[in-house]
């Protein structure tokens, strides 16, 4: 089966048999670890842990290709934009500056700078990868069980299951109708101009924004027949009880988020790690 964008496909390994309550909870404990602390050394070590993961699921790098592409060019606009609007920063915050080089009396390159820079893009390139493992690994059924365990409203949960379950299928009838256009001499190639491109994309845009209107009302009306909302509280077919491999991984997770605490309170003394003193 060709693995798609957000789209599950089950398998028979470590991550996929865990619980989805687990993987929400080592998610949002690695994530924590990562987002409170700025020493870069730790921050690295937690995306070092992530890539192991990633291979240890089984997952397959063109099911995150297309979404690498967008935070890789999200990540390099804003190291421009933070050392445009802030240029010296990173020397406020270590309190020390020393020059690599400059372009003008404002504009000067500080290894304090870099280094916050630097700390700031590893963050965000520790989550992204993280969040797509935990997606692709999850049945969406089983992550809003996992929601609604952890407190969310079974309604919002069960929303958002419906959301994950809904992009495979949005990209299979683009595809389809893309196909269905172009055998009546739609052209969407480069041969086109840019102009004329965006002019024929409407013709598969608004026959797929339809299609998404009938998907919705029919999903509605299936909904209300079943009684969706009628009580404050349901079940889950979908939910995995807590095995021994479950709470290796939540103490694991747990362990990360202490290493985190630890280094920024006992060793580093505060958030940021400055090598400069």
């Amino acid at each position: 089966m060709k693995a798609k964008l957000f789209d599950y496909v089950d398998r028979d390994n470590f991550m996929f048999n865990l619980s989805g309550l687990t993987k929400l909870v080592c998610f949002i404990c690695m994530t924590c670890s990562v987002m409170f602390s700025y020493d870069v050394r730790y921050i690295l070590f937690v995306m070092a842990l992530s890539v192991v993961i990633f291979k240890v699921s089984g997952l397959q790098f063109k099911q995150i290709k297309l979404m690498t592409i967008y935070v890789v060019i999200f990540l390099l606009i804003n190291f421009l934009l933070t050392y445009l609007f802030s240029p010296g920063y990173g020397t406020e915050l270590y309190g020390t500056a020393h020059e690599i080089f400059r372009f003008t009396a404002r504009y000067t390159v500080t290894w304090e700078q870099l280094l916050y820079q630097v700390t700031k893009i590893t963050k965000y390139a520790s989550v992204v990868p993280l969040g797509m493992i935990f997606l692709l690994t999850t049945n969406p059924s089983e992550f809003a069980a996992s929601l609604n365990r952890v407190g969310v409203s079974y309604k919002g949960a069960y929303a958002l299951s419906l959301t994950l379950r809904y992009f495979p299928d949005m990209i299979r009838d683009y595809q389809n109708i893309a196909l269905a256009q172009q055998s009546r001499g739609l052209d969407l190639s480069r041969r086109e101009k840019v102009r004329v491109r965006v002019k024929n994309s409407m013709n598969i845009c608004i026959p797929l924004i339809f299609s998404t209107l009938d998907r919705i009302e029919l999903i509605s009306n299936a909904m209300d027949l079943r009684g969706f909302g009628k009580h404050k509280k349901r079940t889950w077919y979908g939910a995995r009880p807590v095995r021994r491999g479950d709470w290796m991984a939540l103490a694991f997770g747990t362990l990360i988020l202490a290493g985190s605490l630890y280094l920024t309170f006992f060793v580093n003394g505060s958030r940021f790690w400055n090598p400069f003193i």
